[in-house]
């Protein structure tokens, strides 16, 4: 599955696809809208790229860049 696939799918799919396919690779804090607030999560690899899925399970954020090697 490529980045543009998975971004057309539902929120309902993109869980499924995050939990049987998905790789996790650890804990993450993404820097939120609110200055100086983070959003607690977990970031997946799936083939070429990765997704952000916060503990609630409510945002999905699929990215190219692996936040987790800090580039």
């Amino acid at each position: 599955m490529t980045i543009e696939q998975f971004k057309t799918l539902t929120h309902e799919q993109k869980l499924v696809e995050i939990k049987y396919n998905g790789e996790l690779l650890g804990s993450w804090e993404r820097p939120s809208e609110e200055a100086g607030k983070k959003q607690p999560g977990d970031i997946f690899q799936l083939g070429e790229f990765w997704v952000f899925l916060s503990d609630d399970e409510k945002t999905v954020i699929p990215t190219r860049r692996n936040v987790l090697a800090g580039s």
